[in-house]
């Protein structure tokens, strides 16, 4: 007997964002750390090992998020434990959360908050960068010698080397 096909989860960018608009306007209303030039919006996200990867800009934060794709696949995690996923560039931890509506994610801050940014389309462009760079390999001659395999990156040396729209 044939195996069942799997139901693929479609892209979750319009769900996020309705979540996090919804987010905006109740939990995070009046909250001084919101930079009112910033909206709330998904940015990038394609399929990556049977996930869904992409950034989430808002006005309080931008995150690296993870969100299901092939429910078979998904890493499920306990809501505030951390999950590794190894990209070209290095390990990053992110954390589990639950929103109801949303179902569990999976997100990696970037910045929080982001009071520093000018305009959406330099947080959209920020976000956009991180993603890609996430996926940028190093270059044999960018390790010291005698480093093997993917090595832990701090977010702030990754933003460092693959933000280039992001100007503080």
């Amino acid at each position: 007997m044939p195996d069942e096909p799997v139901e693929l989860l479609p892209d979750p960018s319009a769900e996020l964002t309705r979540a996090f608009e919804v987010i905006r306007a109740t939990r995070m209303d009046g909250v001084p750390i919101l930079n009112p030039r910033l909206a709330v919006e998904a940015v990038g996200f394609r399929e990556w090992n049977g996930n869904w990867l992409g950034a989430l800009v808002t006005p309080w934060f931008i995150n690296l998020v993870v969100m299901p794709r092939d429910p078979a696949a998904w890493r499920s995690a306990p809501e505030r434990e951390n999950v590794h996923y190894p990209f070209p560039t290095g390990i990053f931890p992110f954390i589990a959360a639950v929103e109801p509506g949303l179902g569990e994610y999976h997100a990696c801050s970037l910045f929080s908050p982001v009071l520093e940014f000018a305009d959406q389309d330099t947080a959209r462009e920020t976000a956009r960068v991180a993603v890609e760079g996430l996926f940028d390999a190093p270059k044999p001659d960018d390790k010291p010698a005698g480093v093997q395999g993917a090595e832990t990156m701090s977010r702030r040396d990754f933003l460092r080397g693959a933000s280039s729209a992001y100007k503080p």
